[in-house]
This record gives structure tokens, sequence and C-alpha cells, in this order.
């Protein structure tokens, strides 16, 4: 009956005052006193998100690590999204565990607990995975489709993009910086490699819009954005 607890806030959740992580520590102490469960470690991850997946995050190592040297045969954590967002992640990972025996526990699952141990328990885990990888996937189209509103309005967003300036809540044309946007664009269209852009740009002296140096990487990321499809 030794159980590994796992907290977690992202940094987003931090900003807004969301659950703390001393709030989801008390509750799992009590559930594990009332299910006669040892916790024998509590792993506490501060400022990650839950769309990587749990082996890659240091906590989640841990975790796995943990259960993986036999320290303990249930998981328990306050809701679902705290260890996964990812579906494959969360079904992956949990029929390993089914298969070795460790039940996970989620305590607040809209005023009930969830244990895999049962196998009532493992319907409603699979079923809660598909829709929190769902949430995730409408909250990144709806952030992309905000992004792509402010770029078609020439609203500011995020860094300031080349060929633009920002004044106030708009993107102002910078023709000097977009003719260069231009000579990129003809140059890759000729057949340049990223790389080679990269180095003209650079022996040309040309600035990046932070004032570093060119990259392939920083060439593509420009070739790719909405802002220069015209």
């Amino acid at each position: 009956m030794k159980a590994i607890c796992y907290v977690r806030v992202s940094t987003e959740e931090q900003v807004r005052g969301g659950v703390s992580l001393e709030a989801q520590e008390e509750k799992l102490r009590s559930y594990c006193s009332l299910q006669g469960l040892e916790m024998v470690e509590l792993v506490r991850e501060e400022g990650v998100s839950a769309s990587k997946p749990l082996a890659s995050r240091p906590g989640g190592a841990r975790v796995v690590d943990a259960l993986a040297r036999g320290r303990a045969s249930h998981v328990v954590a306050l809701k679902l999204d705290r260890l996964f967002r990812d579906a494959v992640d969360a079904l992956t990972r949990t029929k390993d565990w089914d298969h070795k025996g460790i039940a996970l526990h989620l305590v607040d699952m809209g005023g009930q607990a969830i244990n895999t141990s049962t196998a009532m328990g493992r319907f409603f885990l699979s079923t809660m995975a598909s829709f929190a990888e769902l949430e995730r996937n409408l909250i990144a189209e709806r952030t992309s489709l905000a992004l792509n509103h402010k770029k078609r309005s020439l609203e500011a967003y995020g860094p300031t993009p080349m060929g633009y300036e920002r004044t106030g809540d708009n993107l102002e044309r910078n023709e000097d910086e977009l003719s260069l946007v231009g000579s990129i664009k003809d140059r890759k269209e000729e057949g340049w490699s990223l790389r080679r852009i990269a180095g003209w740009l650079n022996e040309s002296g040309a600035p990046t819009k932070q004032g570093g140096r060119w990259y392939a990487s920083t060439v593509r990321y420009l070739l790719q954005n909405e802002l220069y499809a015209n």
C-alpha cells in the first residue's frame, strides 16, 4: 500500500493563482490517510506544462523511476491533467502500470475519486484521457486562430516581426526591412538553401530584428510567417 504522490502547477497557473502545490498536497495526504496508503514520496513539479510527456519532466521522471524500482504500487494525483494531457502518453503509461500491478488514483474528478485498479476506473481513465487531449487541441486551435487574426489585422503580437514597427497595439510597415524580406524570398525561390541565405545575410551585415546573427532556423521562421505570404 505504498504510494507516490505527484503535484504540479504550470507557470501560467502560478500567475493566475490556480490550485497551489500546497492545496494539492493537502488533498493527497488526506486521501492517502483515508485509503490506508503510505505516502513514501511526494514529487512537486513547478512551472512545468502537462503537454510534456510525464517521463520528460524532472519530477515525472522521478515518479517513473521510483515505480520501476518497485518503491511503490500506487500513484496519487489530484486530477488527470496534473499527470497527462496527451491521450497516448496517458493510456500507454497507465497500461504499463496496470500490467505491473500499479494503480493510479485521481482524487478529485468531479467530486469523486477514481482508482484504476478497478475495471470501471480504467474505463473512466481512457475516456478522460481522450477528453483531456481534445481540450489541449482546442486550446491550441483557438490560440492559432487568434494569432492569425492579429497577423491579418496587423495587430501587435509577441516580439515585433521583421518588416514592421510597433505603434501602440498596431504594426506599421517598415519598408526597408520588408525589402530585405523580399530579397530573402527571392533567393529561396531561386533554390538557395536556408544556410546559404543566412550566410549571405551575415556577410552583407543585414541585422536581424533582435540585432543578432542570422541562422538557417531564423530564415525558416521568417519564411513560414504568414505576414509575408503575399
